[in-house]
């Protein structure tokens, strides 16, 4: 079933390629992965999940093989998934792509159930086969990711709940530093749209002015101190997402008490103002970059 494995596979031929992941790792250009469990007191090889950087760069093709007597269980599942994600997450890539025999219905199915989308249909080179067989082929993006959850707010007993989307109120932040740079964070793994780069803050409780929200957000997120004082209203973004309308007032700021520290893991940038386009964002705040960057 795989592509670019001959069958049989000598062991010469696995002791090269083991050799050559560290090589692709420390480049960048690809991530090789064991699969492995416990049997008793021993470590067992289970199977490989793996990613391959495509020469555009952005962009990389997820593989992954489960031994026969692990089938069944959800290990390729949990193993391709979790390197999906942690890829759109934490790499500059934007799109994975995949593919899977006709005849492959398991695989098929894996794909699907971990995020990726059936975009069309080809013939592939299989080594294993010698020649071409055809395919399905898979991509997926970050907007393939959990859509974010909005609570439902309470409705009156006597009242009809509104139409349309409800409005979840996001209060953000530029945090400028003494040399006029921005600070970015990147929606770390497991967060809807995970990878893209923001302007740190998050969502507003019931009864919390944007501000309060913002200074609780920062305490928790990048563990500084920030005074309301401090806090300038700059500009807002209104954006409809799928399941709810997003409105974000932004504020900027260059005071503030303590070092700026990731309290959640989450990468931080801090980047020049005409350098803010290069990083990819969410849809609401990307209208604020040009804003921002005209201003400072």
């Amino acid at each position: 079933m795989l592509a670019r494995v001959p069958f049989p596979y000598p062991r010469e031929l696995a002791d090269e390629w083991i050799a050559s992941t560290h090589a692709l790792l420390e480049q960048g250009r690809a991530w090789h992965l064991a699969i492995v469990g416990v049997e008793g007191e021993k470590d067992v090889l289970v199977g490989c999940a793996g990613l391959t950087r495509r020469a555009e760069g952005k962009e990389a093709e997820l593989g992954y093989w489960v031994g026969r007597r692990f089938w069944g269980q959800g290990l390729g599942v949990e193993a391709a998934g979790r390197l999906a994600r942690w890829a759109l997450a934490n790499l500059d890539i934007g799109r994975l792509v995949a593919s899977a025999l006709v005849e492959n219905p398991r695989s098929q199915a894996l794909l699907k159930r971990i995020g990726f989308r059936q975009v069309g249909e080809g013939a592939q080179e299989f080594l294993s086969r010698g020649g071409a067989m055809p395919v399905l082929t898979f991509e997926m993006t970050r907007a393939d990711l959990p859509a974010e959850a909005v609570p439902a707010a309470p409705q009156p007993a006597a009242e009809a709940a509104p139409e349309g989307k409800r409005i979840l109120l996001v209060s953000a932040v530029g945090l400028v530093d003494a040399d006029g740079r921005v600070l970015l964070a990147r929606r770390p793994e497991g967060k809807p749209l995970a990878g893209l780069w923001e302007f740190p803050g998050g969502k507003v409780h019931p009864g919390e002015t944007p501000e309060a929200a913002l200074i609780r957000e920062l305490k928790e997120e990048l563990g500084i101190d920030v005074a309301e004082s401090c806090l300038a209203p700059f500009a807002f973004a209104s954006h409809g997402y799928e399941g709810f309308h997003l409105l974000m007032p932004l504020y900027l700021c260059r005071r503030w008490e303590g070092v700026v520290t990731p309290q959640e893991g989450q990468a931080l940038a801090w980047v020049r103002p005409q350098r803010l386009g290069d990083y990819p964002m969410p849809p609401a705040d990307k209208p604020l970059v040009a804003l921002l960057r005209d201003f400072l």
